[in-house]
């Protein structure tokens, strides 16, 4: 059979404009059907980032806008297991012009002399963690923010509050760089309290902790620990990974897994479509040339052969030329702002592309073996009758 691969790599583009226009569809379609599959994996099925796998985060069972006691980060820290916990609260406000969609990024308050103990994937010089431990209103930004906003160290940076009613007057003092953070300026919990001052009940609450475990396998049992230790309270806590908590921002948006799932059937059938139809096409044309095929010797075997090898080049052509732009784009996004962190994962892995070139093959075949099985049996006088 391999001698016929020249004969049948010939056949495939012997129409130039029609093959290519074909390839061009599945090249598209597969683009799509990469990215969204790259997607479904990034978000669902990729393992945590370094540093994801040994954090959780504690906010209210009811809603993360709903506020917990302050004297839940004691407890926090008392439970078996855990290494390090902290304030992890969402200020809001506005930087500059809120008008202005490049003046947004996230904003959280912190407890300054734990930060680096929850977070220790951060990467900083050692002098910028120390002042930001030490300094009232020290604020620290992940490298990507900085170099937007064409932030420098010692730059005064003002923010105007909308969740809490006060407007904070923060210094720059370093940045860092962080997998799992983009985008995002960070200061102290206690510069908060004392801008809220005493009289304020927002001193002593907040809406999420996160929390530092000392080993992944004990991840499960910190969860339950914290969630049972606060049941019956009035504050009752919902801990989990993460990843998890990151995913929940996902769900404001319906079901996305049955919203890809959807979208990759349409693509399918899409190509099934415009394999199917490229193949007929080409088989009804070539009638006369299948009963001369056979009047010289070819078996009905060999012709299924040949028109199935045609398929399964154009199908292999247009997912290899997909496939390699979706790696393309999935780079772009990955490289782009993204408020997930699952997306600086995004990537056609090697597992993804061999997976998805058996499938371009698979509904080459598949939609193009009635047309070539009709064509590989239509006796030789029919044949020869056909005008095509």
């Amino acid at each position: 059979m391999l001698r016929f691969l020249p004969l049948i790599w010939k056949n495939s583009l012997r129409n130039p404009r029609r093959s290519v226009l074909t390839i061009s569809s599945i090249a598209f379609s597969f683009c799509l059907l990469g990215v969204l599959v790259a997607l479904y994996r990034a978000l669902f099925l990729a393992p945590p980032t370094a540093g994801q796998e040994l954090r959780v985060v504690i906010h209210h069972r009811v809603s993360i806008t709903q506020p917990m006691p302050m004297s839940y980060l004691n407890k926090i820290r008392m439970v078996p297991g855990v290494k390090a916990a902290m304030v992890w609260q969402w200020f809001g406000g506005t930087y500059k012009d809120s008008r202005d969609q490049k003046n947004f990024f996230a904003r959280f308050v912190v407890d300054q002399d734990q930060f680096f103990n929850v977070r220790p994937e951060i990467q900083m010089p050692d002098e910028q963690r120390k002042a930001f431990e030490t300094q009232r209103t020290a604020a620290i930004a992940s490298s990507d923010l900085a170099e937007r906003m064409n932030w420098k160290i010692g730059d005064r940076i003002f923010l105007t509050g909308d969740i809490f009613p006060v407007n904070p007057e923060l210094t720059l003092v370093g940045t860092f760089s962080d997998p799992n953070t983009s985008e995002t300026l960070f200061f102290g919990q206690e510069y908060l309290r004392q801008m809220l001052g005493p009289g304020s009940r927002r001193q002593d609450q907040s809406l999420a902790f996160q929390a530092q475990v000392d080993r992944a396998e004990d991840v499960p049992k910190v969860i339950q620990t914290i969630d049972d230790m606060n049941t019956n309270s009035t504050a009752p806590t919902r801990s989990e990974s993460e990843q998890a908590f990151s995913l929940q921002f996902i769900a404001f948006l319906g079901n996305v897994k049955v919203f890809l799932m959807s979208i990759v059937a349409a693509v399918t059938f899409t190509i099934l479509l415009v394999s199917g139809n490229t193949m007929a096409m080409s088989v009804r044309e070539r009638v006369r040339e299948v009963g001369i095929l056979k009047t010289l010797g070819y078996t009905p075997g060999v012709i299924l052969f040949l028109i199935l090898g045609e398929a399964a080049v154009i199908s292999i052509l247009g997912g290899g030329i997909g496939l390699g732009m979706a790696s393309g784009l999935a780079a772009l996004i990955r490289s782009g702002p993204t408020f997930l962190n699952q997306l600086r994962t995004l990537s056609m892995t090697a597992g993804i592309e061999v997976l998805l070139l058996g499938f371009a093959l698979i509904l080459g075949l598949s939609s193009s073996f009635w047309p070539a099985w009709s064509a590989s049996r239509t006796p030789i006088l029919e044949s020869m009758r056909n005008s095509g």
